[in-house]
């Protein structure tokens, strides 16, 4: 499986403030067109705007971007527009989806399916207008074809919602 080196990296607050000798880390940058080249979904379902740090095979940060446009909020609900919590996770899903679709242990034409979530809790309501960051962890790999994650979503610093997420490869 290719790994996507078409990325942007950004240096990190630490190398900012560093003295310029010395070896600074980088923050690896994903843009939606970036995404799209590593995930199949589109609109209206592509829930992820951007990643804003990956570390292969450990971990993905991305951030969606709420808003009143989106055609989920005609019905849920009419005056109190909230973001339903299946697509909160589903974007947590989607993220993940980044770290496991560059694993070298995963087939390259395989499809990632989100096949089960654990311990999922919901801690704070998502509106337009908020900016939901979401980090999620590889936990485990198993046989080859499932990976766990463990994901949360915040909007300012505060929790939204938290779980476990289990994936799976189609062939």
């Amino acid at each position: 499986m290719a790994i996507l080196t078409d990325v942007h990296t950004l240096p990190t607050t630490a190398a900012l403030n560093s003295e310029p000798d010395q070896t600074a880390d980088q923050t690896t940058v994903f843009d939606i067109n970036d995404i799209h080249r590593l995930l199949p979904h589109r609109y209206p379902f592509s829930l992820v705007d951007r990643i804003i740090q990956y570390v292969p095979a450990k971990l993905a940060v991305g951030i969606k971007n709420v808003t009143f446009n989106e055609p989920h909020f005609q019905g849920h609900f009419p005056g109190r527009p909230l973001m339903p919590g299946v697509l909160i996770v589903e974007a947590m899903a989607q993220v993940g989806g980044i770290v496991l679709a560059q694993m070298p242990e995963f087939p390259e034409n395989g499809l990632f399916m989100f096949v089960g979530i654990d311990k999922v809790r919901f801690r704070r309501p998502v509106v337009p207008g908020d900016q939901l960051v979401m980090t999620l962890e590889l936990l485990s790999i198993k046989r080859r074809r499932f990976g766990y994650m463990q994901g949360r979503a915040e909007v300012d610093g505060q929790l939204a919602a938290e779980g476990e997420l289990m994936f799976s490869v189609v062939d």
